[in-house]
């Protein structure tokens, strides 16, 4: 079992040399439920990877309502725009699921960006999986329905989670997914009735993780398929 940084599956894929020269830079974190790590516009002194946390990305209307476009976990970091050429990003990062995470300042990742090409192929096959999450999110909340919205970030959740038990209210997840309160807590019950889910008091755990799977959309599958991607090459390196 991964120790340290490394619990982060992309900085345990790092290069030893970029290992020895990030390491030291990084300040373990706690980050509780709801915390904001990125305001909308917001500029980015620092990047987050999660070692088990989740991140949620999410964004903001005029008005202040919200939809998550993307999480983040375990397998990457938060922060992407700092190295795709831009200093603030127009979503909003918050934590969704509390836990530990390691800080590294952005010069210090830009810096071993761009001088080191393992670092950088990383970053950008990273960042090609969100893009396709955050693509196949869209799709999924314009085809289909909550229940399905529902069962797509439950699996996303629990894969980035060391344990099936998620700790979230019902009035959270609604503006996560940006829909009404009203649908959460019927298609939640409706997964509690079949004996998939077990929902009491804000904490969720899954009970039935293949029946989940069965009931979702293939909006999950092609996210895991890229991600998994994204983690054989890592493996790989």
């Amino acid at each position: 079992m991964e120790t340290g940084p490394e619990r982060n599956e992309l900085l345990a894929a790092l290069p030893q040399p970029s290992k020895d020269r990030v390491f030291p830079l990084l300040r373990e974190v706690e980050l509780p439920l709801g915390k904001e790590i990125y305001a909308a516009g917001q500029e980015i002194k620092a990047v987050y990877f999660p070692a088990d946390c989740i991140i949620s990305l999410l964004y903001v209307m005029i008005d202040g309502a919200s939809a998550e476009i993307s999480v983040v976990g375990r397998e990457g970091i938060v922060g992407v725009a700092v190295f795709m050429g831009g200093d603030s990003t127009p979503s909003r990062a918050m934590v969704q699921s509390a836990g530990t995470a390691y800080r590294l300042r952005a010069s210090d990742l830009k810096r071993e960006f761009n001088s080191e090409p393992a670092m950088r192929m990383l970053m950008l096959r990273y960042t090609q999986a969100l893009i396709t999450q955050m693509a196949q999110t869209a799709v999924c909340n314009r085809h289909h329905s909550i229940d399905q919205q529902l069962c797509r970030w439950l699996l996303l959740s629990m894969d980035r989670l060391p344990t099936n038990e998620l700790t979230m209210t019902q009035e959270l997840i609604a503006n996560m997914l940006g829909v009404r309160r009203e649908g959460v807590t019927e298609a939640a019950g409706k997964l509690q009735k079949l004996g998939v889910i077990r929902y009491q008091r804000g904490h969720i755990t899954v009970l039935d993780r293949k029946r989940l799977e069965a009931l979702c959309c293939e909006c999950y599958r092609v996210v895991k398929t890229e991600t998994d991607r994204l983690s054989a090459y890592a493996r790989n390196l």
